[in-house]
């Protein structure tokens, strides 16, 4: 029996619940919204789905169909969302999370986040849905991707998550109008985006601040201390009075601190009560500089020691490392830069879909990267007693399979071959040199030289 709106009803189906052994459980199709960029939703922004309209950076269906992006209210209990409950409620597994499932990205998963934020609302989840997957819970946990816009263009990323991205691309050339990965910065179409963004996806966000139902706000981009709509809505919400109910949490290249007269800190974040920093980097220094264009290495530096101030514990502000395989040589410099500024160092690699995605760690040969991180764990043992979840990630790169151990040795080969041209043409590009990062390690750079 379950109740909805004061009401008993019979079911007749199976309800696990997590603390009865249901192990894909999450709690997320129950509170959360996520939206892209280009204005499709998803689970999450972890969650691996068929595109409805574009390709999106994580999509398994590769197919398009004409710009038809839904309201909220329109998704929220759609057939689709519907079934999903259904499923997780039962126990099942669902493709769209295979990411947590498989913990392809990180020991630590999303799925993790949102029960235990939400653990005391669980009960009430499978109280308020319905056999059909229908729930009279309402979102409360928001990550709207306004835009794309962003002052990076880090290696691993691309146009759908980076303005800078997106100019480059047309700029050279390196952009298809009729390819569904790409057909969305069409003038044509992006007028569609833009009219659906102020219409409908900014209301949707505001009535949710005016009505403070938000327990929760994911700032992530495009970068999000860009935003307009970022400044307004947190100044908003401290004007409403309910700042100290509301978590808040980033993910940013923090390249600066400071937009539309006001300073993330001291304007804004010392008058919230919970709220945190994911502060995306991938390398210290050169390296960081290079795989993240737009990065001054400096400034960020400089950024970082501020926000330390205001960090009343260690989850408050952490470096977010992802793992790609030229950051491999520099893993030193980000623990070093970690000890400086006395903050936590978290990891998550980058996920090689085939094997011409070069920037993953895992495209490397296994005695290569399994010989880096040993040397690593070795060298920095007493430091790491600081850092549990960096080394779990290293030591989960030598149990997760490498390029090498997935394909054939042909596969493997012509993959690296096409990521490597691919390398080479952004480096002409962008002025730069991977052969001159790899230089730090000479195993590394013999293995790129031989491809």
């Amino acid at each position: 029996m379950y109740s909805l709106n004061g009401k008993n009803y019979l079911t007749n189906m199976t309800r696990i619940k997590p603390k009865d052994g249901n192990k894909t459980f999450c709690m997320a199709p129950w509170t959360h919204t996520y939206l892209s960029p280009q204005m499709e939703r998803r689970l999450c922004c972890s969650s691996r789905e068929d595109s409805k309209t574009f390709n999106q950076y994580i999509d398994l269906n590769k197919k398009s169909q004409p710009f038809s992006p839904d309201t909220l209210e329109q998704h929220w209990n759609s057939d689709y969302m519907k079934n999903i409950r259904v499923d997780l409620m039962q126990g099942k597994e669902v493709p769209q999370c295979q990411v947590c499932n498989g913990k392809l990205l990180s020991v630590a998963t999303y799925r993790t986040h949102f029960n235990k934020l939400y653990e005391n609302q669980i009960d009430e989840a499978y109280e308020k849905t319905k056999d059909d997957g229908y729930t009279d819970m309402n979102v409360t946990s928001w990550d709207y991707r306004f835009n794309n816009l962003c002052n990076f263009k880090c290696r691993m990323c691309g146009d759908m998550l980076s303005s800078s991205w997106e100019a480059e691309n047309k700029e050279t050339g390196d952009w298809n109008p009729d390819k569904p990965s790409q057909m969305w910065m069409r003038k044509d179409i992006k007028a569609e985006i833009d009219k659906f963004h102020d219409k409908v996806i900014v209301n949707e966000f505001k009535d949710a601040i005016e009505a403070k139902s938000i327990k929760e706000i994911y700032w992530c981009g495009g970068e999000p201390l860009m935003w307009k709509i970022h400044w307004e809505s947190m100044k908003r919400i401290i004007e409403l009075g309910y700042n100290d109910s509301v978590s808040i949490r980033y993910n940013s290249n923090m390249s600066r601190l400071n937009f539309f007269g006001m300073n993330l800190f001291d304007d804004l974040l010392s008058k919230f009560k919970y709220w945190n920093i994911l502060a995306s980097i991938d390398g210290a220094g050169e390296v960081g500089e290079y795989v993240r264009t737009g990065l001054k290495w400096d400034e960020w530096f400089s950024n970082m020691q501020y926000a330390r101030k205001f960090a009343k514990t260690r989850r408050d502000l952490r470096m977010d490392l992802t793992m790609t395989m030229p950051g491999m040589v520099g893993l030193q410099g980000m623990l070093d830069t970690a000890q400086d500024l006395d903050v936590d160092l978290l990891a998550k690699r980058v996920f090689g879909f085939d094997p011409s995605n070069i920037w993953s760690p895992m495209c490397l040969p296994r005695k290569i990267l399994n010989r880096i991180i040993d040397e690593f764990l070795v060298k920095n043992k007493k430091k790491l007693t600081k850092h549990i979840y960096f080394i779990t990630a290293l030591q989960d790169l030598k149990q997760k399979p490498t390029y090498d151990e997935t394909y054939s040795n042909d596969e493997y080969q012509k993959g690296l071959q096409k990521g490597k041209e691919t390398v080479e043409r952004l480096d002409r590009v962008r002025g730069t040199d991977i052969k001159k990062i790899l230089s730090r390690d000479e195993e590394v750079s013999e293995w790129w030289t031989s491809i």
